[in-house]
C-alpha cells in the first residue's frame, strides 16, 4: 500500500483519479474504473470523481511509479508483459 494518496500520472485515463486510488489500496485500477462505472447508476459518482480530482494532487515526477519499479532478476525482459513499457535496466 502506497504512503500518499496521489493522482497516477502513468496509469490514467481521464485525470488518473483511479488509478492513484488503486495505487493507495494495492489494487487493480480495473476494478476501481469499474465500481466508478457502476456508481455512476447511483447518480452520484461523477461528483466524487469531480470532487477527488480536485483535491488529490498529482503524482510529482520524483516519486516512482509502479512501471519504474518493475526489476527483471534473470536479464531477459525487455517488455512489461503487462504494460508493453520497455523495462529500464
Amino acid at each position: 500500500m502506497s504512503t500518499q494518496l496521489s493522482r497516477s500520472r502513468s496509469d490514467r485515463m481521464l485525470s488518473g483519479v483511479c488509478g492513484g486510488l488503486a495505487r493507495y489500496f494495492g489494487v487493480d485500477s480495473t476494478l476501481v474504473r469499474l465500481v466508478f462505472v457502476l456508481a455512476v447508476l447511483s447518480g452520484l459518482s461523477p461528483l466524487i470523481y469531480i470532487v477527488l480530482w480536485v483535491v488529490m494532487p498529482e503524482e510529482s515526477a520524483s516519486q516512482p511509479s509502479q512501471s519504474a519499479q518493475i526489476t527483471d532478476q534473470t536479464g531477459e525482459w525487455q517488455y512489461d508483459p503487462y504494460t508493453g513499457q520497455k523495462v529500464v535496466k
